[in-house]
């Protein structure tokens, strides 16, 4: 394993990647840093770790929602909550309400 040091959102990070995986590491880093920064710059959420959870969310969805990764790129979730990502309604209202529970001032998810 070889050892990178990353910035993300500022911070630094040690993160291990394997031999001949480096590339793929500072890729996905690349990744993260941008969707972070991305949620941070539009000024609704201010901590580190409600950006992170929605940086997470938004790539996981693009990554499982291929068929709708354009429409989740232009309008990620953070800034639309409420709008249908495709034919699974269930899934758009579930996105909605876990976003809608992370921009709660009140730091509760349940």
């Amino acid at each position: 394993m070889k050892q990178l040091e990353v910035q993300i959102m500022g911070q630094s990070y040690l993160l291990a990647a394997p031999e001949g995986g480096e590339q793929r590491l500072l890729t996905a880093v690349e990744k993260v840093d941008t969707a972070m920064c991305r949620i941070r710059d539009a000024g609704k959420v201010k901590a580190r770790d409600r950006i992170a959870v929605l940086a997470a969310l938004n790539l996981a969805f693009e990554t499982d929602a291929m068929p709708v990764a354009a429409v989740a790129a232009a309008a990620p979730i953070a800034a639309s909550p409420a709008m249908n990502y495709g034919p699974d309604a269930r899934l758009s209202s579930l996105i909605g309400k876990l976003d809608q529970a992370l921009l709660t001032s009140d730091g509760q998810l349940l």
